[in-house]
């Protein structure tokens, strides 16, 4: 086990990565043991794992995004100690290498920056770009797509429920008049559009960023992913191992808040019920929710937002070998 903290000058150079020391010392990463990244994005953390394992460590990294796996392959595909899989964290379990237990599990969860960054990814309603949103190009339909099938009600259900936008329904009613003139095939064109509706007033955010947030949750179906992938991250992690995830709004960190809370406390007794079974955790949260330092925000304004929990696997004798 490493003791003490890891330095935030010891970040990889090029793409940061968020709360990196924060993330590392939660894992207390063990030379010898098996670490899945299951967002590998553009491998900030994993190569911080990585320079903590030894010869028998192991380290497994997963994202359903293939430029994400192709610039894992070409960094670290090369390395004995590391395993890659194209998918969804959702479906960790149900891949070989994690069979013989995990020792640390790390989840950094929404877009990546990266993906923002890129205009034809059609994230970002500050990039002109085809209104995409796909994490996996290659899954299921694009945002333009829903877009133009959804009806009035499904499309204001999904912003207010996934985008918390109180204008849902105002949105909703524009995006169905404005599409049955010309398709919504572009960010701008959506971006412009909610805009246009929203009530003017200060804004500390762009109108689109609810719409934006809502829209591309529920094409990657992102918070459903979240919910198997935790129960899965829980059934593959050995004694004492850790899991660490990093929410950037409060649906993500609500799930994995209640997660933790479901597996580590017994539930309220109530005296009307039948006595319950006695409770036996499975998990211990690792201290409280974890903010960014103000150094990283001031360098990162996408930490601003970030929310760190870790838990650890207790002993049950039914976990992981």
């Amino acid at each position: 086990m490493t003791g003490g903290g890891v330095d935030r000058a010891s970040a990889p150079s090029g793409h940061l990565p968020v709360m990196f020391s924060q993330v590392l010392d939660g894992l207390r990463v063990d030379g010898n043991g098996t670490y899945l990244d299951g967002t590998f994005g553009r491998g900030g953390h994993a190569r911080g794992v990585l320079d903590q394992l030894g010869p028998g460590g192991r380290l497994l990294l997963m994202d359903k995004d293939p430029e994400a796996i192709a610039v894992a392959e070409r960094e670290f595909g090369a390395d004995p100690r590391v395993s890659i899989f194209r998918g969804s964290f959702a479906d960790l379990a149900r891949w070989d290498a994690t069979a013989g237990g995990l020792d640390g599990v790390l989840l950094d969860l929404g877009v990546s920056s990266p993906q923002l960054d890129v205009a034809e990814r059609g994230f970002s309603f500050g990039k002109d770009g085809p209104l995409d949103m796909r994490m996996d190009p290659d899954s299921g339909i694009s945002a333009a797509q829903w877009l133009a099938e959804a009806t009035e009600q499904e499309i204001a259900d999904v912003l207010w429920t996934y985008g918390e936008e109180r204008m849902s329904r105002r949105i909703a009613r524009a995006i169905v008049a404005q599409r049955d003139a010309e398709p919504l095939t572009r960010t701008a064109q959506l971006a412009g559009l909610i805009a246009r509706v929203m009530p003017r007033g200060e804004q500390k955010i762009h109108p689109a960023t609810r719409s934006f947030q809502g829209i591309r949750i529920f094409i990657n179906r992102e918070l459903a992913d979240l919910e198997t992938g935790l129960d899965a991250a829980l059934a593959q992690l050995k004694p004492g191992g850790r899991l660490a995830v990093i929410s950037f709004h409060s649906l993500e960190d609500r799930i994995v808040k209640q997660f933790i809370a479901r597996h580590a406390k017994a539930p309220p007794a109530n005296r009307r019920l039948p006595q319950a079974d006695t409770f036996v955790p499975s998990l211990r949260a690792i201290g409280s929710a974890m903010k960014a330092h103000a150094e990283e925000t001031g360098d990162n304004p996408r930490a601003r937002s970030a929310v760190l929990r870790i838990a650890e696997r207790l002993d049950t004798g039914g976990g992981a070998a």
